[in-house]
């Protein structure tokens, strides 16, 4: 069975099973969704054709992810004058996994959850409790970090930059090599901006008064 479905002014026809994309959708990625614009029904040599929808079909899906299509390029100019402009553009775009196609609009009810298995009994319970081991407490991280947004230039995106990269003290950026400088520039997109702001200066005067 086939369905020819609208959305985002574009037609799409699918199948149970197929993975279209489409225009984002405003809904999170493993939400449902019913697209109820359907054009077209065809199951076999039977065909039905909206006018200009088929009454009561629906199509059901499941986003699967929201991504961006491809970087295109437009480039405008004028005859006889200096006027050059070049845009790129990424399309926002959901990937959506048709479930079912629904003739009478609804949708074929979800096969409930595996039961999970009957809980021990209390006494097998109580028997094993002294073997577990306690839980271990969690590490408290961010206690030592220094406050990064003191230094001229690094602002809270910054911050989380650095420490998504394990940098979290003035201590640290105190003792960056050149090489070491050079590496994180790359990873972070910060090209020359270390020797710009004098981070590791900064950093080394901070780090006396800690």
């Amino acid at each position: 069975m086939f369905a020819v479905i609208k959305t985002g002014g574009k037609q799409y026809k699918v199948s149970e099973g197929d993975t279209i994309v489409i225009e984002k959708l405003d809904a999170e990625a493993g939400k449902d969704v019913t697209f109820d614009n359907v054009l077209m029904l065809g199951s076999g040599e039977s065909v039905t054709v909206g006018a200009p929808l088929v009454a009561g079909a629906t199509v059901s899906g499941e986003i699967a992810e929201h991504m961006r299509g491809p970087k295109l390029i437009t480039r405008k100019k004028r005859q006889r004058q200096t006027y050059r402009r070049t845009i790129g553009h990424k399309q926002h775009l959901t990937t959506v996994t048709i479930t079912s196609i629904n003739a009478d609009g609804k949708a074929p009810a979800k096969k409930p959850a595996a039961k999970k298995e009957a809980a021990p009994k209390a006494e097998t319970a109580a028997a094993e409790a002294p073997k577990a081991a306690p839980a271990a407490a969690p590490v408290a991280e961010s206690a030592s970090a220094d406050n990064l947004k003191k230094m001229t230039g690094v602002g809270p995106a910054l911050e989380k930059k650095l420490n998504a990269a394990g940098i979290t003290t003035f201590a640290q950026i105190a003792a960056l090599t050149e090489p070491q400088i050079a590496e994180l520039e790359e990873q972070l997109s910060l090209t020359g901006r270390f020797a710009k702001d004098g981070w590791v200066a900064q950093a080394q005067e901070f780090a006396k008064d800690a």
